[in-house]
């Protein structure tokens, strides 16, 4: 051979050794299954009921790891290990448990994998088999699909919607043909392709974070994507109803405090005022929480409860609110009274929440916190919403505010003047500005001058007068 062709036939050699370690390892792992299914030095199996259905030749998780403790002489944990490999790999499969592909030390039921799944067969997986499977099992499940199943389902059903009508053909002439057999071998049928189908489709594992990130997106979100069209519709419309309501996009009536300084705008638009004006009323009808938003509007709306015989519910709402926003230090104190003022039995203020709301407010009152409360709130918040807000503005209430409301008049005198007024320097300027003045007239000075006045000062100024004389000693 000559020098420097070794790596070349190494490189040749080793696909070929892989490929025969490979073998070898298959022989092997085939031997072992034989062994294990040998009726009289194998496992013991015999039938076993599985809920109403008796289930031929199952095997228990104790008595696998026990046969292969005793047959390769290890350990129980060993043992324990290579038969979980088993499982793993589709040798064999649970009959309870079908998710987790381990073995268990203790009496949960298992069967030996039919020769034809095995995955020495090496049939190819094909994505139109697992669709043919998922929709015979929609099917027989009448569209209730594990959570992993339904997305492999759903992401199948689009990809392949060109030949789906021939899927679901397919289903149904296995599904009719496999309603014909006995039930425990139907079971047993099901419980072998379904581990097929889990060793090869496995279920996608969730770590903890990402199930928290989606616990606390599908709790922020609340809805369903839409289409971009939609949702920019959504912003234009937005942005149209609430246009002449931005004091900084449309004039404000009667004038711009920010360039007048006239302060009517602001006066006319105090929380609480006698007489709200006509936009501020007209901002009310935009949504619920707009009228909510607004303290002269939540008064409106309390009158018009009050009349209903139903102010507890605006009532509870902002105790509830009062309690997410106020002091932690009289948070328990605060919850408490509410429970005893709109939740207890017998209350003076009680409100009609459901059975199951009010069960997790009770059982969340044992430890309050600030959102103890956000389901007995949520629940009288959309009662309101969808029954007394609608009734709320076609009340006479609503239509008298309606019709007493403001309506300003737009000064034109005052934004004139203001465009023509300059603005004011800021008080640091102008102080600066009067200590540069001294300090120029300091300069300006002639010192000869002011030192001569003060000599002529000196010497036109009177003597100081004597002290009076000191009176003679005694003797």
């Amino acid at each position: 051979m000559r020098p420097g062709h070794e790596t070349d036939l190494s490189s040749h050699l080793s696909p070929c050794l892989n490929a025969a370690l490979r073998f070898r390892v298959k022989l092997k792992f085939l031997k072992v299954l034989l062994e294990m299914q040998d009726l009289k030095t194998g496992v013991k199996s015999q039938p076993q009921r599985l809920v109403i259905t008796t289930i031929p030749h199952a095997i228990t998780g104790e008595d696998i790891i026990s046969w292969l403790a005793d047959r390769f002489q290890v350990d129980t944990q060993e043992a324990r290990s290579f038969g979980s490999m088993l499982v793993a790999l589709g040798y064999i499969y649970p009959l309870q448990d079908h998710k987790r592909l381990v073995i268990k030390p203790d009496a949960s039921l298992y069967r030996f994998q039919t020769p034809y799944f095995w995955p020495t067969q090496q049939w190819p997986v094909e994505d139109t088999d697992y669709a043919i499977y998922l929709a015979k099992r929609n099917i027989r499940k009448k569209g209730i699909l594990e959570l992993h199943e339904q997305e492999h389902y759903n992401r199948l059903h689009k990809w392949m919607n060109h030949k789906w009508d021939f899927i679901v053909m397919q289903a149904k002439e296995q599904y009719r043909a496999a309603k014909e057999r006995k039930k425990p071998d139907r079971v047993v049928f099901d419980c072998q392709e379904r581990a097929y189908w889990v060793v090869h489709r496995p279920p996608r594992q969730i770590c903890f974070p990402e199930i928290l990130y989606s616990c606390h997106l599908s709790s922020s979100i609340m809805r369903p994507r839409v289409k971009s069209s939609v949702s920019i519709g959504a912003l234009v419309k937005y942005c149209a109803t609430y246009n002449s309501h931005d004091p900084f996009l449309s004039k404000c009536l009667p004038s711009n405090p920010w360039l007048t300084d006239d302060v009517t705008y602001w006066t006319l638009n105090m929380p609480y005022v006698e007489m709200p004006t006509k936009m501020r009323v007209e901002r009310w009808t935009f949504s619920f929480a707009e009228l909510l938003s607004d303290p002269r509007g939540r008064n409106d709306f309390r009158l018009f409860l009050k009349k209903e015989f139903s102010g507890e519910n605006l009532a509870f709402w902002e105790s509830c609110e009062d309690l997410k926003w106020g002091e932690a230090a009289t948070m328990s104190e605060k919850a408490e009274h509410i429970y005893k003022t709109f939740l207890a039995r017998g209350a003076p203020r009680w409100i009609n929440i459901d059975g199951k709301t009010m069960e997790i407010t009770v059982k969340g009152l044992k430890h309050p916190h600030r959102y103890v409360l956000d389901a007995a709130q949520t629940h009288i918040y959309m009662l309101m919403k969808k029954d007394s807000y609608g009734r709320y503005q076609k009340s006479p209430v609503f239509k008298e505010t309606v019709k007493k409301a403001i309506c300003p008049e737009e000064d034109a005198q005052l934004e004139q003047n203001a465009k023509k007024r300059r603005p004011s320097l800021s008080p640091i300027i102008l102080r600066q500005m009067e200590q540069e003045q001294r300090a120029k007239m300091a300069a300006t000075v002639d010192i000869t001058q002011v030192m001569s006045k003060l000599s002529k000062q000196r010497k036109e100024a009177p003597p100081p007068p004597c002290p009076p004389p000191c009176p003679p000693p005694k003797k």
